[in-house]
């Protein structure tokens, strides 16, 4: 029975700190928005930022999971960049059917998001 109700603490613990880090993306994808009307940025401002999101969301992610689990905190913040990677790209090939883009990219994301989260859990 413990061992039941700590796995569901644990699917819990990454479910929260995956909303956190969802929420943050979907503010700073506003403010970018913002941004882009007002100041009229260029595609490289634009790749930048999303790439900042990317990186800030995870983090706020792992620092998240970090605190709540206080153990292995940068094992527990690595699999929260993995699976935000992960939800990202089910969403992406649900909107759009496909993966668009080059491997090169894919694996730059990877790797800003699992770096991102890892970063957080260590700095909790």
């Amino acid at each position: 029975m413990d061992r039941k109700m700590g796995k569901e603490t644990k699917i819990l613990w990454v479910l929260k700190a995956l909303l956190i880090s969802y929420i943050v993306t979907g503010v700073l994808l506003v403010g970018l928005a913002f941004l882009l009307y007002k100041l009229d940025l260029g595609e490289q401002a634009v790749s930048a930022g999303i790439v900042a999101i990317y990186i800030a969301a995870t983090l706020v992610g792992g620092i998240v999971i970090g605190k709540t689990a206080k153990v292995r905190r940068f094992v527990w913040g690595l699999a929260i960049g993995i699976l935000y990677f992960l939800l990202l790209v089910f969403i992406t090939l649900g909107v759009y059917r496909s993966l668009d883009g080059s491997g090169i990219h894919m694996v730059t994301t990877f790797l800003l998001c699992a770096g991102g989260g890892m970063i957080g859990g260590m700095i909790s």
